[in-house]
């Protein structure tokens, strides 16, 4: 079956969208990851953080990894160890990919999050200023200079088409809310045409399975905030945008049969059950995280390809996001409680 008309297929899947083919170029990549994989902190010893009496604590349980840090360290310098510890692991993926094109993919994200912070501060006009992120593809001092000079042709296609997007949406409404959803209907569509383009059926699958709990949360938000605002479902997921509008109009209690026939139905389960009865979306943005884990950790069936390189970066990317979330809740006297809530599946 054709990548480009992959899109057009429903649900033929279970519980996971295809992985694609095994890729022996990659076997040496795949085997480094494999064993860096093994590395990673185990759930114990996040719980262990997430319980310790403080910042000291949780630091001198951290001792021995690649997270060690003193535990006098200030806020500033635990970023700084985080970011440091982010570089150093994409840097690994970019070495070890073949295929750059998918280099490039990834690092796409680093550039619509510029992006985002950019077409803010000239709409509100501030100044653009020069504290972007340097690890998207385009540098980060050429932002100012290309908004300066107006010159948006210097980025990118994906680049233009958000730009135009974000500040057309704006001014429609003049809503700073609208930056951001121009932005991520580009990205969320440009993903899944750049994977057809490269021929890559696990980005594929991954741009679809993206789009699809992006639209679940946007309609559980939609629906909590009594807003019906129907345009802010994206397509080419694997599950219609229809359902979704079937979910603004359904009670809670009838919205996880909605969607019985999709793997997302124990999501919502659990998602519109914790948000009837506590009012949060936590237990919702943590079941979405775990499909979305859950799914980058089936690569492990294959031997060797692209797809357990890409799984090992957002797997670390997670880990780092996790190690962030406790240092920061325990320095900030968050409740153990509340940080052993947001554990997600990447240390099951």
């Amino acid at each position: 079956m054709s990548l480009r008309r992959q899109e057009l297929q429903g649900i033929d899947f279970y519980r996971y969208p295809p992985l694609g083919p095994e890729d022996w170029r990659y076997i040496y990549a795949t085997a480094q990851v494999r064993v860096l994989a093994t590395q990673m902190l185990t759930r114990n010893l996040c719980l262990d953080i997430a319980n310790a009496e403080s910042f000291e604590s949780a630091a001198d349980l951290l001792s021995g990894t690649e997270y060690a840090i003193e535990g006098s360290s200030d806020s500033a310098a635990l970023e700084a160890m985080l970011l440091e510890r982010r570089s150093a692991v994409r840097a690994l993926f970019a070495d070890l990919m073949i295929d750059k094109q998918l280099v490039v993919l990834l690092r796409a994200r680093e550039d619509f999050a510029n992006m985002r912070l950019a077409v803010r501060r000239v709409v509100t006009e501030r100044p653009l200023g020069l504290d972007y992120s340097d690890e998207g593809s385009v540098p980060a001092e050429e932002f100012e200079e290309i908004f300066e000079q107006e010159d948006y042709s210097r980025f990118p296609d994906y680049l233009q088409d958000a730009v135009e997007a974000s500040v057309l949406g704006y001014y429609e409404k003049k809503d700073i809310r609208q930056i951001d959803y121009a932005i991520d209907r580009v990205e969320a569509a440009w993903r899944v045409r750049r994977a057809q383009e490269v021929g890559c059926v696990f980005n594929l699958s991954l741009a679809r399975i993206r789009i699809d709990l992006y639209n679940l949360r946007t309609m559980l938000r939609l629906k909590a905030a009594e807003r019906d605002e129907r345009e802010h479902f994206f397509p080419d997921g694997f599950v219609e945008t229809g359902k979704f509008v079937q979910g603004l109009d359904a009670d809670y209690e009838a919205i996880p049969a909605l969607f019985y026939a999709t793997p997302y139905a124990e999501i919502l389960d659990e998602g519109v059950g914790y948000l009837r009865d506590e009012g949060s979306f936590l237990r919702l943005e943590q079941k979405c995280d775990d499909y979305l884990m859950g799914f980058l950790k089936s690569t492990h069936q294959l031997t060797a390809g692209p797809q357990p390189v890409i799984a090992y970066l957002l797997l670390k990317e997670a880990e780092i996001r996790t190690v962030r979330m406790l240092l920061v809740g325990k320095k900030n006297g968050l409740s153990s409680k509340l940080m052993l809530d947001w554990l997600s599946y990447w240390m099951s």
